[in-house]
């Protein structure tokens, strides 16, 4: 969609003509975007979305199975030799195969059309979604911390040291699959979600392969080692929550990567009729990026000029942008000589 009025230019509605240079640049933009085979169809980017939910979903389910026999196997295990820190281990995976739940909820939620109420549609869902894994990882780390001072108060031996150890690498090789798996699906459909709960993976991996540690001070006659990992394992799960809680904070607040902002500013002082870039911003709605943009056009121009080059920056915004859903585009004429333009000096003022 793109907003062209004129904020009442005395020549908006005039016989004025852009200049001939700038009518041989469109010329040369639309000749461009005619032999090079792509589509600004906002439709099509949301049918885009749309698909990357579906895989967003798969990449959940998938990684939720995965993650469960890893859980299940290690429980029984558990059950077997009384280790502490594989039963906070253990703990940690079953909760972060659970996360496949909220996510794949938000991801169902996401793929609802906007509607009179919700009129960005149901985005935001997988941001309570991340809320909800962040919940989830600070109950892990809490549950593990317990199980483990439980144990250094009442130390109990642990049998079947082997078996713990095998474990400990079933889990590591559980986790770093699927942490592979989640990073490589996010990054490519741009869900900050899946890409920190990989990461959350990932880090279960390593916690899985310090069981190993204590298995090992336990053959050694130590037998505190095995609570003493299960705090360091509690430790690293709360390193994990500050990073997720960072990362979910930060879509809450609409916070965007500067590079985005940087590209397409570049995209739009490229098109041509586009004097310059005012107010610009991006936000996430989900694994979507919205764009709302002023830019500053020739005064001279009639309302159907000025709304095409609108039409072509909105063009550029969603070739040039990735993930990019939708912008709506202003129009402002440039100033008269002594008046400052609202937008820009918006813009310049706007803190860093």
């Amino acid at each position: 969609m793109s907003d062209d009025r004129q904020h009442g230019d005395p020549h908006a509605h005039g016989g004025g003509h852009p200049p001939h240079h700038t009518r041989l640049a469109r010329l040369r933009h639309h000749l461009r975007h005619l032999f090079t085979p792509h589509s600004h169809d906002s439709a099509d980017k949301v049918d885009a979305a749309l698909e990357s939910s579906a895989r967003g979903m798969r990449a959940l389910w998938v990684s939720l199975v995965v993650l469960g026999v890893t859980a299940l196997a290690q429980a029984v295990v558990v059950v077997v030799s009384g280790s502490v820190a594989l039963l906070g281990d253990t703990v940690h995976n079953a909760a972060d195969a659970l996360t496949a739940v909220p996510l794949g909820i938000a991801f169902v939620m996401g793929r609802r059309a906007a509607n009179r109420r919700f009129t960005y549609g149901y985005g935001r869902a997988e941001d309570l979604a991340g809320v909800v894994i962040v919940l989830t990882i600070a109950a892990s780390a809490a549950f593990a911390a317990w199980s483990s001072v439980e144990r250094l108060l009442n130390p109990r031996d642990m049998s079947h040291i082997p078996v713990v150890a095998c474990a400990a690498v079933v889990g590591f090789v559980g986790n770093e699959w699927v942490a592979r798996y989640r990073i490589r699906v996010g990054r490519e459909i741009g869900s900050a979600a899946l890409v920190a709960d990989g990461l959350h993976a990932r880090t279960d991996g390593f916690t899985s392969l310090a069981v190993l540690i204590g298995a090992g001070g336990t053959t050694a006659g130590l037998p505190l080692a095995d609570p003493v990992v299960g705090l360091l394992i509690t430790a690293a799960i709360l390193l994990v929550l500050k990073d997720a809680a960072r990362e979910v904070l930060h879509r809450v607040m609409d916070a965007v990567d500067p590079a985005l902002v940087d590209t397409a500013e570049r995209a739009l002082l490229d098109v041509a009729g586009v004097h310059a870039v005012g107010e610009l911003r991006l936000r996430w709605i989900g694994h979507r990026l919205r764009a709302e943009v002023a830019v500053v056009v020739d005064g001279s121009l009639t309302v159907r000029e000025a709304h095409g080059v609108a039409v072509d920056a909105e063009h550029a915004l969603l070739h040039a942008v990735p993930k990019l859903t939708g912008a709506t585009v202003h129009a402002d004429p440039a100033p008269v000589a002594g008046e400052r333009d609202p937008h820009l000096a918006l813009a310049h003022h706007a803190p860093a």
